[in-house]
């Protein structure tokens, strides 16, 4: 697609803009939208193309999902979660697998999704009629209602294996819940899941994840993980830029200026301005960092089967250092531009609202904490991050 991918990224988020707050209130499945991400084309954008390898590829299809965060936050949410779900399957050595994945989403326009929450070890995989019969639920599977396949990890019956698949979302057996209720992110579809002796071929099987850290594949593999990481802090960025550029919209039209400000406009208010310059400050540092942490990620990507963990380790902490800065901006920006728009802002029918509350509940996926002590601790004594599914 070279750069028209961010033209496809920058109309379909104009298109989701017009209606964001109304959809956010109805928090319908996102059905449409789906339909929507399909037409614009950017379903495609990490299959190999003349974008440059790998690695310029991850850094578009980060880009693409901070500018659609950006007009409706839920739904940049399933674009990135989708753009790892699909990149996910080339990390294992399936190269006929992940072939027929990439023709068929393709001739598809397949969405994906992925049910493989690390702490919500429930799924199990029995031995049976040459693959494995799933069965059990998981509480969080963002997006797998709507899409037309699964990534999905679970665990061996026999022995204690963790491997990972790829599934028909409407199969025999699956079930979604719809039971995604939350403050926040009301259209990423984030329920829970059951499979009740789903059929799993060997064909479709990628592979494990290695316990050894130092086991042949075992390092790409883990790349995953970090990924997820920069996926989530480039929508925590995105919500702070969708937030200030509504928010600007209605300073400029509709704020009035203060009694005592001794000016005719709120754009003319020395504190408006300055308050406006603050966070816009902020968030375009924290977008810096995130670019910065993509393309450390790229870099890895593009190393392949010769990454060392000494690569990947200085990846993820790039990727900690920008989730960090862009959680506390996200959740910053989004509750400050209330001081910003005055009172008559905080009706209904603005939908302000909607960034702080995805702001916060996206930003507890996992807690930032972590993050800062991984970045803490490298910086004072050189320490990588461990590979868990979180780091």
């Amino acid at each position: 697609m070279t750069d028209n991918w961010r033209k496809a990224a920058e109309r379909l988020a104009a298109t989701l803009r017009d209606d964001a707050a109304e959809r956010d209130r109805r928090g319908a499945e996102p059905v449409g939208e789906v339909h929507l991400l399909r037409d614009s084309g950017l379903l495609t954008l990490l299959v190999p193309t003349e974008l440059g390898g790998q690695g310029a590829g991850w850094l578009a299809a980060n880009t693409a999902t901070r500018v659609v965060a950006a007009a409706d936050a839920s739904i940049g949410h399933l674009l990135g979660y989708h753009y790892l779900q699909l990149w996910r399957t080339e990390l294992f050595d399936r190269p006929e697998l992940v072939d027929r994945v990439r023709r068929d989403t393709v001739a598809g326009r397949w969405f994906w999704a992925g049910v493989s929450n690390p702490l919500d070890a429930d799924l199990r995989l029995a031995p049976a009629n040459g693959g494995f019969r799933v069965d059990g639920r998981k509480s969080f599977a963002t997006g797998a209602s709507v899409a037309d396949r699964l990534v999905v990890s679970a665990t061996r019956t026999d022995t204690g294996e963790k491997l990972t698949f790829v599934v028909d979302a409407h199969a025999d057996g699956v079930h979604p819940l719809g039971d995604w209720d939350n403050l926040g992110q009301r259209l990423t579809a984030s329920g829970g899941i059951v499979f009740d002796g789903v059929h799993v071929p060997d064909e479709d099987v990628l592979g494990g994840q290695p316990a050894d850290e130092s086991a042949p594949g075992a390092v790409r593999l883990s790349l995953a993980a970090i990924a997820f990481q920069l996926m989530l802090s480039q929508v925590y960025v995105g919500t702070a830029e969708g937030a200030l550029t509504e928010a600007a919209g209605y300073t400029r039209t509709r704020t009035r200026a203060w009694a005592l400000s001794g000016v005719d406009s709120a754009v003319a208010d020395p504190y408006v301005l300055a308050g406006y310059g603050e966070l816009v400050a902020r968030t375009r540092a924290a977008g810096a960092l995130n670019d910065a942490a993509a393309a450390a990620l790229g870099a890895a990507v593009d190393r392949g089967g010769d990454l060392t963990a000494a690569e990947r380790g200085e990846a993820a902490v790039a990727i900690s250092a920008a989730k960090v800065v862009a959680t506390s901006v996200a959740n910053e920006v989004t509750s400050t531009v209330f001081e910003l728009v005055g009172a008559r802002a905080t009706a209904n029918k603005h939908g302000f609202d909607r960034f702080w509350r995805n702001a916060r509940t996206l930003t507890l996926h996992d807690p930032v904490a972590y993050k800062a002590r991984e970045v803490g601790a490298h910086f004072l004594t050189g320490e990588h991050p461990a590979h868990t599914g979180y780091s």
